[in-house]
Order: C-alpha cells, then structure tokens, then sequence
C-alpha cells in the first residue's frame, strides 16, 4: 500500500489548484437570429448551427412537457388562501 511521501505543503496545494478557478463561458452571435449562443453548439432558439439549418424543432418544441403529478401540484393563487382567514394587526393582543 502506497503512503505519501512528503507533506503537501500550503505553497504546493495552491500551485497544484492554480487551475481551479472557473474560466468565463465564450460565447458568439448566431449569424440566423443574432441571440447567444456557445461555439460549436446548435442555436437553442432557432435551431441553426453557423450559416446552415441544423434542426427543425423550435424552441417551443424542445421544453419538455409536464407530468400528471407536476400539473396536480400546480395550484391557483386563489384556492390557496381561500380557507385561511386574514390576520388583522387588531386581532393580536395589545402589549405594553
């Protein structure tokens, strides 16, 4: 079984993650719609890849749908609060 052999010292742990640090993410304009988008990547608004036509779905078509229970937890505003009654700051008990 291998032990190590020295210590890692504080100066050699920084050196060795001097590369850690999150880099910027490059991005270029889409020649079709002019949005952002990442080099080398089809457009996720309008499907195109440099000057061509790479993919026909719309960005609409690409979010996927929700499920039954996704649905059932959607609730509207108004049902929420529907049985809770208001609390009126002359409910609370006056204090001194």
């Amino acid at each position: 079984m291998g032990l190590p052999g020295h210590r890692r010292t504080s100066s050699d742990k920084r050196r060795r993650a001097a590369h850690f640090a999150l880099k910027p993410i490059a991005l270029q304009v889409c020649q079709a719609c002019g949005l952002a988008t990442k080099p080398h990547h089809i457009c996720q608004a309008c499907g195109a890849y440099g000057s061509k036509k790479a993919s026909t779905k719309t960005a609409s078509q690409v979010v996927p749908e929700q499920t039954d229970s996704e649905k059932s937890l959607e609730t509207p505003s108004t049902l929420e609060h529907e049985d809770k009654p208001s609390l009126n700051t002359e409910d609370l008990p006056k204090t001194s």
